[in-house]
């Protein structure tokens, strides 16, 4: 796509590779105390910031890319390619120019066809397609556009659903599903050790907030799985003042993400005096931003797993209560990350949670991937085999506890 100054919208060549790019701009933000992560949230719990999302997809930004984004300083999270925008009624102001993002593509989607050539559809009119891989991986530039560079937009806050978890127990359920060594002293700093695999960090009753607390806490577990039993981070293990430096970047990125993700925010104050080193590591490296980036979302990904693991478990202790289907279902109102789901001939297998409640989905055997909201018929109709499934697990799990109910039952009889 070709757009010409002038016109609705313009993209510059970039002159720089996009790491170099956002080294520099990082670099001045540091310097000036407004980088992402030097913002704050408000004791109400009011955030700096969002992390920068596709409107149409949903699909959060991720590494270099979200970096990028978010240095452009734009208060609006939502991004559009100016094809996305005109194709979904907005209009890219003129003269606008759009911000650089990079993507890797491994695999293509190839149109599924019949003998004779005709492509094939699935009962919903959509094109099937099978997704093949490619013989190496191709990097391609991509330029989005910013709501607040468009007309036609609603307001962010306009359809935005609100969050139907509570942050804090949220955090706290994290935390405590880890599995880490977490202890309270009176002192004024948080840390990890890890000769000792355990998290320090200061009572409770020396923080102002709850969210406060909370947000120390997830910075510190960001540290906590860099650990060789978990992600065996390199900037991890050694020591000198650069390793730590580079280790607190990308536990303050993570800390960022993990913060956005839950809704707790984050408290950069602490971390201040890493931003002389932090400058001096970019200047020397520009590369660091995007090896931190992507080590950030690594973190991200391990505390997401752990919660995930969480939701999917459902165990019974033998001789416990009878399993009820209010049981299985409390909780498991929503399709999760991970579901896998026959209906109609076809396997629909749920990728990934997206903004807005949407959701990632692909469909076998076609290989169809597309994006799903709870208010589609085809969420309740695979939310319903689902439940229907679950409930059936219940029956089987009762059948099992009973039996073995009747066993201990009928052992007193033959006891001396």
């Amino acid at each position: 796509m070709n757009l010409q100054p002038g016109k609705e919208g313009k993209m510059d060549k970039p002159q720089q590779p996009l790491y170099v790019q956002v080294a520099q701009r990082l670099i001045e933000q540091l310097k000036a105390g407004t980088s992402p992560w030097q913002k704050p949230w408000s004791d109400e719990g009011i955030q700096a910031f969002s992390m920068p999302y596709n409107q149409q997809t949903g699909q959060r930004y991720k590494g270099i890319n979200a970096m990028n984004l978010l240095l452009s300083g734009r208060e609006d999270p939502r991004w559009l390619t100016f094809k996305q925008a005109e194709g979904a009624g907005f209009r890219v102001n003129r003269n606008e120019k759009g911000t650089l993002i990079q993507f890797v593509k491994t695999h293509e989607l190839k149109k599924l066809r019949d003998d004779k050539g005709v492509p094939l559809y699935d009962e919903s009119g959509n094109a099937l397609s099978e997704r093949l891989p490619l013989e190496r991986a191709i990097v391609s530039n991509a330029w989005v556009f910013n709501a607040e560079q468009m007309s036609g937009l609603p307001p962010l806050w306009e359809g935005r659903p609100a969050i139907d978890w509570n942050p804090i127990e949220r955090a706290e359920q994290l935390i405590a599903h880890s599995g880490a060594q977490i202890d309270h002293k009176f002192i004024d700093r948080a840390y990890y050790h890890i000769r000792y695999d355990v998290i320090t960090v200061p009572d409770r009753s020396q923080f102002s907030s709850s969210s406060g607390y909370y947000a120390t806490l997830l910075h510190e577990l960001a540290h906590w799985t860099g650990h060789p039993s978990r992600l065996d981070r390199e900037s991890l293990m050694n020591s000198g003042i650069e390793p730590y430096a580079k280790e607190e970047m990308r536990a303050e990125i993570a800390s960022m993400l993990i913060g956005d993700e839950l809704h707790i925010g984050h408290d950069p104050s602490q971390h201040a005096s890493y931003v002389e080193s932090w400058v001096s590591i970019l200047e020397d490296s520009p590369a660091e931003i995007h090896a931190a980036s992507m080590d950030a979302e690594k973190i991200f990904s391990f505390l997401r797993d752990i919660e995930l693991k969480v939701e999917k478990e459902i165990s019974v202790e033998p001789g416990s209560q009878q399993v009820t289907p209010q049981m299985h279902s409390q909780g498991l109102k929503y399709l999760s990350t991970g579901d896998e789901i026959s209906y109609k001939g076809n396997l629909y297998r749920i990728q990934g949670h997206l903004k807005q409640g949407r959701l990632r989905v692909e469909q076998l055997p076609s290989g169809l991937q597309f994006t799903l909201s709870r208010s589609d018929q085809l969420y309740a109709s695979l939310l319903e085999v689902k439940l229907g499934e679950l409930l059936q697990n219940s029956a089987r799990i009762n059948s099992k506890l009973n039996g073995s109910d009747q066993e201990v039952l009928g052992t007193p009889k033959n006891r001396r």
